[in-house]
């Protein structure tokens, strides 16, 4: 099974899953589809896939272009791809679009089997467990019983960190970057505002806004104005923007005058044509809702002992939305628990998103790491 070694030009294919899937809500969904991209070769005894987790925005097309000219490739296209960290040329990789995504998985922009229409604001909310029930259907397609490794940054490591203890037999390595066992109260409260901005939009129509052949522009761009202001560090926006005028002097009026405003503005401009709302509040949710240890009694040196995988954990100095101290705290508790773990914490100015930045000492933390889980695979 071969895809894409060389030019790494994604190739996106949807996978039909016909068996119903209950979620954590006690809701089941009919059937599902889940939309995936490939990267690498599967060896003989497939024991090198890799399972790439997005994070809120993220999707399936985790690197690569779908055409040669195409001015941007996925979204984590410095650390995937042919002698890169984690190398195409040595990993048969899978990206996917979680479900309640907007870009070709089962989510609110899908039909609903029952009703012939679109689900739209009757999308169940899902969770991090729901996505990692699917995941392990999708391994089972593809024949994989156990991911030599499971990658996410963010939101993407938290479903690294629940496969490591729901299905502690099909996970060698887990890597949670940039994440943590649980939201605090501070972004919980992040997200709520934002899904605020974009519930009281008045073109949200309790959800079902493409009834009336619109979307809750405002509202999303406002959403994702705010939350790209948390991914970003103080220090980096100082560096990029300053106090940079990007009109003539002050205008006394509320239209663009700084850089800063411009970069925002122009970002949730973006973001509101080419992402979904309800997938927006939905993924917010799945973020809000993590609590691994829950099951535990809370207790989370409880919940890691059932692990098997070994762990690599980074954070980065300036990320405040996911500070270094709730990835300390995570390898803490591994340390407890009795699990090997390995844990990097690097100087970065990218604030939050500097998992999908190419510092140097990060990228090469990770290439050593999976250089190693290569070598376990050849030894297999």
């Amino acid at each position: 099974m071969t895809h894409n070694t060389d030019a790494l030009v994604a190739l996106p294919q949807k996978i039909p899953f016909d068996v119903p899937l209950a979620l954590q809500n006690g809701q089941t969904l009919p059937r599902f589809d889940l939309m995936v991209e490939t990267y690498g070769s599967l060896n003989a005894d497939k024991s090198n896939a890799v399972l790439i987790c997005h994070a809120l925005s993220g999707n399936h097309h985790v690197a690569g272009r779908y055409r040669p000219e195409d001015k941007y490739p996925g979204w984590w296209d410095s650390m995937v791809g042919p002698g890169k960290p984690v190398d195409t040329n040595r990993f048969f990789v899978v990206g996917l679009n979680n479900l309640g995504g907007c870009h070709g998985s089962t989510g609110p922009l899908s039909i609903n089997p029952e009703t012939r229409e679109e689900y739209g604001a009757d999308f169940p909310v899902v969770t991090v467990k729901d996505w990692v029930k699917s995941q392990a259907l999708l391994a089972d397609h593809f024949g994989i019983t156990q991911w030599a490794a499971i990658i996410g940054g963010s939101l993407g490591g938290m479903q690294a960190l629940q496969w490591a203890i729901d299905f502690p037999e099909r996970v060698r390595h887990a890597l949670v970057i940039a994440s943590s066992t649980r939201l605090s109260a501070q972004n919980i409260a992040f997200n709520d505002v934002a899904r605020q901005a974009i519930i009281t939009d008045p073109d949200f129509h309790d959800g079902h806004y493409r009834r009336h052949n619109t979307i809750p522009r405002r509202g999303l761009r406002i959403a994702r104005m705010m939350g790209h202001i948390t991914y970003l560090a103080e220090q980096g926006l100082g560096k990029k923007f300053g106090r940079n005028m990007h009109s003539n002097g002050y205008q006394y009026g509320y239209d663009v005058e700084f850089e800063v405003e411009s970069y925002l503005r122009y970002q949730g401009d973006k973001f509101a044509e080419r992402f979904d709302a309800n997938t927006y509040l939905r993924m917010t949710k799945a973020l809000d809702y993590f609590a691994p240890a829950a099951e535990f009694g809370n207790d989370l040196v409880a919940a890691l002992k059932t692990t098997q995988a070994k762990f690599f954990v980074a954070s980065f100095s300036t990320d405040w939305r996911f500070a270094p101290a709730r990835s300390r705290a995570l390898v803490k508790h591994l340390v407890r628990a009795g699990k090997h773990v390995q844990y990097i914490e690097v100087e970065s100015h990218h604030g939050h998103d500097a998992f999908l930045m190419a510092d140097e000492p990060y990228i090469r933390a990770v290439r050593a790491y999976m250089n190693n889980v290569a070598k376990e695979c050849a030894h297999d």
